[in-house]
């Protein structure tokens, strides 16, 4: 492992005024998305969709510092037969991959998931390391519920994220350490600040033990947010101000970034939070975005699967994409929203 390097690609991926896309929707996932707009999920049409995302060259090379590629992506090419990767790198941005295979109920906890995926992992990262990919991204899901999340849940999906993390450091790729802790339910800010104060500091000891550099990775958390169904949800101010706390009381310094999912957040809503964040300022780490919906929800809708609208949805996607890049620097306005470049 070479350290330097690690770190190198770390920070430039949570360099200021830049974050990740998060394009590694799952087939089941993308045809859902598709769905929605009523565009038929082929793999040309999904390759079609992403590369008009990787042409959208001012917001790629002004403000996404990398992107989260699914397994089927990273092989793609585009029409011209340009590998996605390269327009990626083409870009200015850093290719990544998603390696974890998804969830399956974890036996003994009842309404709890373990992420699964480290079998064959050691093989298959030298070959994604080959086609371009310098960071990869694990995501584990806890979920808040009636007597939920249980310990075991906790700890077991904190020791696959730390070995996951390991694995990739040993093969020179930057782990992206994503345990998500959902806003699904009705429960309060507190219950999931409390919940994930738990699953931090358990996924930072298990980090500890399995001696990952924590100068080679990104965290990828949710913030202290309500739970969607919550009948007096949090305003901004006060989920800047626990996120921050939490994070200060959880996260060591020695991590270059944390690049927040959005996690069913809005697409104003999670940008705005980003950028309340960071006008607290004296922070030890840089804070950034990983965001996929929250990217990608107004392009896809612009798009919605037609050539002729390729530019429309570009411009949806660098709009999107600038608006983050504000909040990165805690520089974004709320009346910059309708102020859409023409």
């Amino acid at each position: 492992m070479n350290l330097a390097d690690l770190n190198k690609v770390a920070r430039a991926m949570v360099a200021p005024g830049k974050g990740i896309l998060a394009a590694d929707e799952s087939s089941g996932t993308i045809k859902k998305r598709f769905d929605a707009i009523n565009v038929e999920s082929t793999e040309d049409n999904r390759r079609d969709y992403r590369e008009m995302l990787f042409r959208a060259r001012d917001a790629m090379s002004e403000y996404i510092s990398g992107v989260i590629l699914y397994d089927e992506t990273i092989w793609q090419k585009a029409k011209d037969g340009t590998p996605l990767v390269k327009l990626i790198e083409q870009a200015g941005a850093i290719p990544g991959i998603k390696v974890d295979e998804g969830t399956k109920p974890l036996p003994g906890c009842p309404g709890e998931l373990i992420t699964m995926g480290l079998d064959g992992l050691p093989t298959r990262l030298p070959k994604y390391y080959e086609q371009g990919a310098r960071f990869a991204k694990w995501r584990a899901v806890i979920d808040i519920g009636a007597g939920i999340p249980s310990y075991a849940a906790i700890r077991t999906n904190a020791h696959a994220l730390a070995r996951y993390a390991a694995l990739c450091q040993a093969a020179q790729i930057v782990p992206i350490v994503e345990p998500e802790v959902l806003m699904d339910g009705d429960h309060s800010i507190d219950r999931c600040f409390e919940v994930t104060e738990f699953v931090l500091k358990e996924t930072f000891q298990e980090l500890y033990y399995q001696k990952v550099a924590l100068e080679g990775m990104i965290l990828k958390p949710n913030m202290a947010i309500s739970g969607k169904k919550a009948k007096d949800r949090a305003g901004v101010a006060e989920v800047a101000e626990k996120t921050v706390k939490l994070l200060k009381e959880c996260v060591p310094a020695a991590v270059p970034g944390i690049a927040f999912l959005s996690g069913g957040q809005s697409d104003e809503e999670a940008t705005a939070h980003l950028d309340a964040m960071n006008r607290i300022g004296n922070l030890p780490w840089n804070l950034t975005f990983s965001y996929g919906r929250a990217l990608q929800a107004a392009p896809q809708k612009a798009w919605s699967g037609k050539a002729g609208n390729v530019a429309a949805g570009q411009q949806a996607f660098t709009h999107r994409a600038h608006m983050n890049g504000l909040a990165s620097k805690g520089e974004w306005k709320a009346d910059l929203e309708s102020k859409k470049a023409a």
